[in-house]
């Protein structure tokens, strides 16, 4: 199974819009997702880099599917199932031990707890996104995160 990778930003690298579209998505991240998947959907949170308006014209050319920053919710990590459950069950690999190297340990921890996520997460958190979907609704658009104990 081909999959899509860590990437990293360079200490002292300020993500602006020109530096996310060329470095980080035409140089690897829309790559990697074509290669993955003829069809994918694309939603970004609310970061300047993302709905920048030159971003968001390269993503409706450049992706299957794009939601575009009209249709984004007000609290769109709540949706997201990197932000409310993969992030979580990496942060606890990586922070199994103290870290001495803030970057380049931290960067090791990181890329190995990716490669050793195992599918099952990311399918548990996306069969999870109808029902955040409903508490987001419900909660027109606000926090619902406590709402789905």
């Amino acid at each position: 199974m081909v999959s899509v990778g860590a990437h990293f930003v360079e200490p002292g690298v300020k993500v602006n819009g020109q530096y996310y579209r060329d470095t980080l998505l035409l140089e690897g991240l829309l790559a990697e997702f074509c290669e993955l998947s003829e069809y994918f959907i694309f939603q970004q949170d609310v970061a300047p880099a993302h709905r920048a308006r030159e971003t968001v014209e390269l993503l409706k050319a450049e992706t299957p599917d794009f939601i575009p920053p009209t249709l984004w919710p007000p609290n769109s990590p709540d949706l997201s199932p990197v932000d409310c459950t993969v992030w979580s069950v990496m942060q606890e690999k990586v922070y199994q031990h103290r870290i001495k190297d803030i970057v380049e340990e931290l960067r090791e921890c990181t890329v190995s707890a990716w490669d050793e996520l195992n599918q099952r997460v990311i399918d548990t958190a996306v069969r999870q996104w109808r029902t955040r979907l409903r508490a987001c609704i419900k909660a027109k658009g606000g926090y619902f995160e406590h709402s789905l104990a």
